[in-house]
């Protein structure tokens, strides 16, 4: 886990720098969800709407709408594909995103139609981490603050 500004980057996913989206391939599936980044900017996350299971969603277009005290907007797909999964525990505790951005506070799985053609402009490893750090740094964004 790299620490960037305050904010917890692990360098293992993949990430959408600008929107503050992360996204993890497990096995055929990838897991997709809002950065600490993201949750510290948006502060009491305290409602999640999520698109339908067995949706298709094109890269870019929103697999859930998120919505706190200061802020309401998309969780945009990192990549194209079929929602076969929402975080259902989202909905009575959409705090875990608050609290676990990276684990339980997930917010969406997809079946990717094409994983590697859809990867290739997403920020990964040290190098994708050094880019979120210039993008924090050129935004003055820093996390806990």
């Amino acid at each position: 886990m790299a620490l960037v500004n305050n904010c917890n980057l692990p360098d293992d996913l993949y990430y959408v720098v600008e929107k503050h989206v992360w996204a993890r391939y497990d096995g055929d599936l990838v897991t997709v969800g809002m950065t600490d980044v993201a949750q510290n900017l948006a502060k009491t996350i305290i409602a999640v709407t999520p698109k339908a299971a067995g949706k298709a969603v094109k890269k870019g277009r929103n697999v859930a709408t998120v919505e706190s005290g200061k802020w309401v907007g998309p969780v945009p797909a990192p990549v194209s594909g079929e929602i076969v999964e929402v975080n259902d525990a989202l909905a009575a505790s959409p705090g875990l995103i608050n609290s676990d951005p990276y684990g339980a506070g997930w917010v969406a799985r997809l079946r990717p139609s094409d994983w590697d053609a859809d990867t290739a402009d997403l920020a990964s490893g040290p190098d994708g981490i050094e880019a979120y750090r210039q993008f924090l740094d050129a935004e003055g964004i820093a996390c806990g603050g």
